[in-house]
C-alpha cells in the first residue's frame, strides 16, 4: 500500500484532464492523467476523484459475490435457474460500473472511454433485464406460455432501453431510455397485488427499490450536492457517489423480493406437465 501511495501521479485540474473526462463542471480536480492499464490499477491505492465511485460499487459487488448465494434456494430446478438470474443481475451492475471507473483513465483516450461507458450501461441493462425475471416469473406461475411471452417482450423492451441508453447525448436521456422497462416490472408488481400472486412481503421490497433507482438517477442528473459548491465534493460525497450508493441499496432491495419470491417458488412446485 505504502509503495503505490509513493507511485501515486500528479492528479491534473479540470482544464487539464482529457476532455472526455470532463463530463461534470462541479468537480474541479483530482482527475487522474491517462496512463497504462497497470497505471489504472494502481489507481486503487491512492486518492483521486474516481476513488469512491470505485469503492461505492466495489464493496456492495463483493457482499453480492458473497452473500446473495446463501439467501436462494437451489431446488427444485424451476427454482435454480431463476436464482442464477437473480445472481447474475446483483453482480452486473456493480462488476460493469468498478471497470469502468478503474480504467477511464487509460491511455487509449476517448474510443476506449465510450466503449467502458457502453459496458457500465450494458451492466443496467443486465440488472434490468435479469432482475425481473423472477418478479415476471411469480406473475404468472406454472403458465409457461403466457409466462415466455411476457418475458419476450420484456426482454425486448430491455434491449431497446440499452440500443437509447447507449446512443443518448446527455444523462437526461440515458435515464429516460430505461422508462419502459420500468413502467413494465411497475405494472407486474401492480397485477401481483391485485391478484395475489407470488409472495406478497416481496412487493413492498420491489416498490422500495424502485424509488430507490429513480432517485439514485435523479441526484446524479441534478449534480447535487457539488452543483452548490463547486470542488467542495471533488473526492467524497459527489452526486455520483450518492448514485452508486443509492443503486446499491436498491439491488439489495431487489434481492430481498426475490429471496421471498424463490422461497415461495420453492413451496408451490408446479405439478407435472
Amino acid at each position: 500500500m505504502a509503495a503505490a501511495m509513493a507511485a501515486a501521479p500528479r492528479l491534473l485540474e479540470r482544464g487539464r484532464a482529457p476532455p472526455h473526462l470532463r463530463f461534470n463542471p462541479f468537480v474541479l480536480s483530482g482527475y487522474r492523467p491517462a496512463s497504462s492499464g497497470a497505471g489504472c490499477l494502481r489507481s486503487l491505492f491512492y486518492l483521486h476523484n474516481e476513488l469512491g465511485n470505485i469503492y461505492t460499487h466495489g464493496v456492495p459487488l463483493v457482499g453480492f459475490l458473497l452473500l446473495v448465494p446463501g439467501a436462494l434456494p437451489w431446488a427444485p430446478p424451476a427454482v435454480a435457474w431463476l436464482g442464477l438470474a437473480h445472481y447474475v443481475a446483483c453482480a452486473a451492475p456493480p462488476l460493469a460500473s468498478v471497470v469502468y471507473h478503474v480504467f477511464m483513465s487509460h491511455r487509449a483516450g476517448a474510443g476506449l472511454y465510450r466503449r467502458l461507458l457502453a459496458l457500465d450501461l450494458g451492466g443496467v441493462a443486465v440488472v434490468n433485464a435479469l432482475g425481473a425475471v423472477p418478479i415476471i416469473y411469480c406473475a404468472l406461475p406454472c403458465r409457461p406460455g403466457p409466462c415466455g411471452a411476457a418475458l419476450a417482450a420484456y426482454g425486448a423492451l430491455c434491449g431497446l432501453a440499452l440500443w437509447g441508453a447507449v446512443g443518448a447525448a446527455s444523462r437526461g436521456g440515458r435515464l429516460a431510455a430505461f422508462a419502459g422497462p420500468t413502467l413494465f416490472r411497475l405494472a407486474v408488481v401492480g397485477l401481483r397485488a391485485a391478484g395475489g400472486l407470488g409472495a406478497q412481503g416481496a412487493l413492498a421490497p420491489y416498490a422500495r427499490m424502485e424509488a430507490l433507482a429513480l432517485l439514485g438517477g435523479l441526484v446524479n442528473l441534478a449534480r447535487v450536492p457539488e452543483r452548490w459548491r463547486p470542488g467542495a465534493f471533488d473526492y467524497w460525497a459527489n452526486s455520483h457517489q450518492l448514485m452508486h450508493l443509492l443503486v446499491a441499496l436498491a439491488i439489495l432491495h431487489l434481492h430481498w423480493g426475490v429471496a421471498a419470491d424463490l422461497h415461495w417458488a420453492a413451496r408451490h412446485p408446479c405439478p407435472p406437465a
